[in-house]
């Protein structure tokens, strides 16, 4: 059989006639492209639907398109001509949907009507709807507690919906809310919080065009946030700095082609998305910023001992912030050598970006994954933020700090009460509003969560949204604790893997989509989601639903409640009939929301305020606090070393360009040459060599992690690439069996995906035919 996966160059830009492309075969391949490419029109924009895909924030222009190629794919993909209904489960038992890859699972369609799973006959089917909730409401009551249950929570999920989620949730007694936040970035907030007093970004889209300097850390956001590529483009246009860190050449990061500007695409045009790009070792960050405040202290005091302009902002650092003189003896008390051997960065190169810092009077650093699945990841983020302290930069116009979020509502989930370790705040406003005693204990995050399931001690698991089996670390542990579970729930849009990981009961419950017109008693609804800005928007569902059998989330939520609880806390039904009722509730408990309705009312929405941007600092100490932290003695924790083994590599797992999240739109990564295959390792060409293997050989990768299990992925191709010495990468969620499920960072229990050590041995023929390499 023919082998069609190769590895060929594209040299093209970011964006481009690629994406006009690429974007095109989606709207062929969803079946309803008249349909879809009339929607299209209206994602992020007032009345319209905002994009499913990524938190990136709408930018402030008009104009008739404003979506990128990830986007288009996302409204493709969820607004299918292909439907998985009751007479697909009929033809294929759950045991052979498992022989399928995840791709061919999600591009069977949407889901049409709530099923059941049959443990008898192998196979879902239907269920109507006030079983399926008598069904979750018998489990959820006959458990001894409420704190054996597991509510998780995707980060599209709108804010109505999650803020239902979390009042049901809460009201059944429970505050276990593992979310996809646990497990991106968890480490910003953590280290955001005791340094400037809020977990959240800083700036605003405004905030860009202002900035003569732009940061961008550990963040690839030509195919996690393909609009973010306009800003950077924009900046260097103008003259600005945009400095980039990451291991990766990223073609975002390089070159952009805008394929909404023709003069760009018929010109052959494109523009440079960076003015300096540095490739630190993984887990080197820190090092760098460490560096880089190790340099602008020296120039500090050599300005003040030869009387020239000072390089700290002592006027801001005087008047706003604790800690300096600690801070500073860390600093001064961090070798060179220290700092070199573990950014992998040299002296001079890291002497470049502090001077490129410096010339900088308005700068923002953003980040993403690179910073924050790493063990010292707060940490790292609290380096960041001192960095920016020691010049002022944060409070004011055009810079400031951005953590860079995923999912299109991660950052709004957390903010209406998914936490499994809400502020007492928010519980205090919930029970007052309520009149019901709020659980204070604090809940299980993600990690925990499965911990929980495997030892036996929760029995039911609902997922709103998401997939979790796939999109969690240590695979096989993980669909092991669900099976355990007497009851698994999935409310989706389409079929993935979670839905196959049943526990001894299941149920999925089919939604609307965010392209979908949503239907109440009272009317046409829209929903509300936060961007990584905190602008607070309406969205408005444009298409048909893709069956009448579907409901939306806030409807499908409040069903369970009223099953499990009755009309306790609220009347459920009231609350779903006119969503405004939700966002009435919201206003009066969550800080930031009064006027909820009529602030959401105009174009754009609101934004939520920052006291940090203001330079209000809700710190006990009611200013922004140094962090003093030591670099980490080895970047290699005590659990692969005590295992005596060295590892080869260092792998880092990544998206390739046709994926969001674990959500597979294709087989190409035309930004990494790779067509055709997902099964592929990254690896300088040197290393190949060193470790006696060939450019496109198969290995097999088995991760060192000192607990007696062996997690080990096979035939995998070796592809030559540009990548630092030592270090490799590939795609997830295929390598997240190689993350240790107990291995997290510290004070966040987020996965160290960006950080394992692998050892790789040759793989015995598996009869396929060579990839070719053109």
């Amino acid at each position: 059989m023919s082998d069609k996966r190769n590895i060929k160059t594209y040299d093209k830009p970011a964006g481009g006639w690629g994406a006009l492309k690429s974007v095109t075969q989606s709207w062929i391949q969803s079946e309803k492209p008249l349909k879809n490419l009339r929607a299209m029109l209206k994602t992020n924009q007032d009345k319209g639907f905002d994009c499913p895909g990524c938190a990136w924030g709408e930018s402030p222009e008009s104009g008739l398109v404003k979506f990128c190629e990830n986007g288009a794919k996302a409204v493709n993909w969820e607004s299918t001509g292909r439907y998985v209904d009751p007479a697909f489960f009929s033809n294929h038992s759950v045991s052979s949907l498992k022989k399928h890859t995840d791709y061919w699972l999600e591009s069977q369609g949407r889901l049409t009507h709530p099923m059941r799973f049959n443990a008898q006959t192998d196979h879902y089917e239907p269920v109507s709807w006030d079983d399926a909730f008598a069904l979750i409401a018998k489990h959820l009551n006959d458990l001894p507690s409420p704190h054996q249950a597991e509510f998780y929570t995707s980060g599209r999920a709108s804010n109505e919906a999650a803020y239902l989620y979390q009042l049901f949730v809460r009201a059944y007694g429970t505050n276990n809310f593992p979310d996809c936040s646990n497990m991106c970035h968890e480490a910003s907030g953590q280290g955001m919080k005791p340094t400037i007093g809020v977990g959240k970004g800083t700036v605003t889209f405004n905030d860009f065009e202002k900035a003569d300097t732009i940061f961008v850390i550990g963040q690839n956001p030509g195919t996690n946030h393909p609009r973010m590529l306009e800003p950077l483009r924009d900046a260097v246009r103008r003259g600005a700095q945009v400095v980039c860190f990451n291991p990766l050449k990223e073609r975002g990061l390089e070159r952009f082609q805008h394929p909404q500007h023709p003069i760009e695409m018929l010109t052959n045009g494109s523009t440079p998305t960076n003015t300096a790009y540095f490739r630190p070792s993984l887990g080197g960050d820190m090092a760098v910023m460490r560096g880089i405040a190790k340099w602008l202290i020296t120039w500090d005091d050599e300005a003040k001992a030869n009387g020239k302009p000072l390089v700290l902002d002592h006027d801001f650092i005087q008047t706003h912030t604790n800690g300096l003189d600690d801070y500073l003896t860390a600093v001064k008390a961090t070798s060179w050598e220290q700092i070199e051997a573990q950014s992998g960065l040299s002296k001079d190169e890291i002497q470049h970006a502090a001077m490129m810092y410096k010339r900088g009077r308005r700068v923002i650093m953003c980040w993403a994954m690179g910073i924050t699945q790493h063990k010292h990841s707060v940490a790292t983020v609290q380096e960041i933020v001192n960095v920016q302290l020691l010049r002022g930069n944060v409070g004011k116009p055009g810079a400031g700090l951005s953590p860079v979020r995923g999912h299109s509502n991660v950052q709004g989930d957390r903010t209406v009460g998914i936490n499994e370790a809400p502020p007492e705040a928010l519980l205090d406003a919930l029970e007052k509003r309520f009149n019901f005693k709020v659980p204070r204990e604090r809940g299980h995050n993600t990690i925990q969560a499965i911990q929980a399931m495997e030892s036996g001690e929760s029995k039911v698991f609902i997922g709103l949204g998401g997939n979790f089996a796939q999109a969690t670390p240590d695979t096989p542990r993980t669909h092991a604790a669900l099976s355990k579970c007497n009851l698994t729930v999935h409310i989706a849009t389409k079929l993935n893997r979670s839905h196959l990981t049943t526990g001894k009961d299941a149920l999925i419950l089919p939604c609307l989509g965010r392209t979908e017109i949503d239907m109440q008693a009272n009317g046409q609804q829209g929903v509300t989601v936060e961007d990584t800005f905190s602008m607070v928007h309406l969205s408005y569902g444009q298409l048909p639903p893709s069956s009448e059998m579907l409901r939306s989330e806030p409807a499908i939520i409040a069903g369970i409640a009223k099953a499990t609880l009755g009309n306790i806390p609220v009347d459920w039904d009231v609350l779903v009939s006119d969503y405004g009722n939700i966002r009435e509730l919201i206003a009066d408990t969550i800080d930031g929301f009064e006027d909820f309705n009529k602030k959401v009312s105009q174009p754009g929405g609101f934004h939520l305020g920052n006291a940090a941007s203001e330079r209000r600092w809700l710190t006990p100490s009611g200013k922004a606090e140094f962090a003093t932290n030591t670099l980490p003695a080895s970047l290699l924790n005590s659990e692969i070393i005590a295992r005596g083994e060295k590892p080869d590599l260092i792998l880092q797992t990544l998206r390739s360009h046709d994926q969001y999240n674990t959500t597979i739109y294709g087989m190409d990564d035309r930004y990494r040459n790779v067509f055709g295959a997902r099964d592929v390792l990254f690896v300088n060409e040197s290393d190949i060599k060193k470790l006696g293997f060939k450019d496109g050989e198969k290995v097999d990768i088995t991760s060192l992690w000192n607990d007696g299990r062996t997690r080990q992925i096979k035939q995998f191709m070796l592809v030559a690439y540009d990548i630092p010495e030592g270090q490799a990468a590939a795609y997830y969620p295929e390598t997240n069996p190689l993350v240790p499920l107990d291995s997290y960072g510290d004070g966040t229990f987020t996965p160290t995906s960006k950080f394992i050590a692998i050892k790789l041995t040759k793989s015995e023929s598996d009869g396929r035919i060579p990839i070719s390499s053109t």
